[in-house]
């Protein structure tokens, strides 16, 4: 079926309006009614060719929610009306080691991201900036009705890449954690630590945020931009999670780390970020990477932030105002993510 869609034609160029082709449903798959499509920055690095050539045209999104419209004969666990999401994978060789332990985000056999990647039938795969799409059953999560939709849909990418980190490295109660950045990725750290119980400290250039990121749950707020910063808080976190996708001093940051802790990035820079090996050796610290996280380490999010009333904070858009909500994501002016309304596609 032919789908309405919005996508990047070449690398850089404005997003226009275009029809992608979905596959017919298959047996283990299930067809989803795309209701709200997150703006993440992995979009714009992709359509911008940061990240390498891609395969145009692209029609970016990995933070999908929807309703079932169809499902497959082998399908039992989704329904016809049943509320939806797709986060950043769609398939994966389900076979290996790390998949077999729920990693399937690190497939030995490279996982399928949900767009601009070889799917196992050879097609490329095209992402939620559209009315509909056809996703294996595997990697369909249930949204639970605790969330808001459109609040919902960076979860699937924001809330997993953020609580995944917290969780392997167990944020929680007598845990101290620092966030750097409150942006889209920043905000939801923040709620997330908070609920699990750590004490969470902002790390953002300025104090422009602070009372946002006070009233999203953080303890402390500090200015990066202020040396004294570094001075005051060296050997404090046992965690610091970065979210920003440009170069910081990672060596600056290493010194705010107590002995055995660890700043893990989440944030996705082009350009490397240099380490002097004292900056690990002098507290045994450690960094670190994390990617998203397994189908169902996203599904414990998604039931974790119902329970917890956390959703991400929105603006929601129509489809025509994409290119100018990117020049806003890359101009930092949005609190804290934008989300298509893709029945403007219609």
């Amino acid at each position: 079926m032919r789908v309405n869609a919005y996508a990047a034609p070449s690398a850089g160029a404005p997003l226009a309006p275009t029809t992608v082709e979905r596959r017919d449903v298959g047996s283990n798959d299930v067809l989803i009614e795309i209701r709200y499509a997150g703006i993440c920055h992995s979009d714009i690095h992709t359509v911008n060719g940061d990240w390498g050539p891609q395969p145009f045209p692209v029609v970016p999104g990995h933070e999908i929610v929807g309703v079932v419209a169809e499902v497959g004969a082998g399908v039992t666990r989704h329904r016809v009306g049943d509320r939806v999401g797709v986060g950043c994978m769609v398939n994966s060789c389900g076979e290996c080691v790390n998949c077999r332990r729920g990693d399937e985000q690190y497939c030995l056999d490279g996982m399928v991201g949900t767009y601009a990647a070889t799917d196992r039938d050879g097609t490329t795969t095209q992402g939620g900036y559209s009315t509909h799409v056809v996703v294996d059953a595997d990697y369909v999560l249930t949204v639970p009705d605790g969330i808001d939709a459109a609040a919902a849909a960076p979860l699937l990418c924001a809330g997993i890449t953020t609580y995944a980190p917290l969780r392997h490295w167990k944020a929680g109660p007598g845990t101290k954690v620092a966030v750097v950045g409150l942006g889209g990725l920043g905000h939801m750290a923040v709620r997330i630590a908070h609920a699990l119980g750590a004490e969470v400290t902002v790390l953002s250039q300025s104090l422009k945020k602070q009372e946002d990121g006070l009233r999203l749950g953080a303890d402390d707020y500090f200015a990066t931009s202020d040396p004294a910063t570094f001075e005051q808080l060296a050997d404090r976190f046992d965690l610091i999670v970065n979210t920003v996708s440009a170069s910081i001093d990672v060596n600056a940051y290493l010194r705010l780390l107590a002995v055995d802790g660890t700043l893990v990035n989440v944030g996705a820079p082009a350009e490397p970020l240099p380490v002097h090996a004292m900056s690990l050796i002098g507290g045994r610290r450690s960094f670190a990477g994390s990617m998203i996280g397994g189908i169902a380490l996203t599904q414990e999010m998604l039931d974790f932030c119902a329970e917890h009333g956390i959703g991400a904070e929105v603006e929601v858009i129509a489809a025509e105002q994409v290119n100018e909500a990117y020049e806003r994501v890359l101009a930092s002016d949005v609190r804290y993510r934008f989300v298509i309304e893709t029945s403007t596609l219609a």
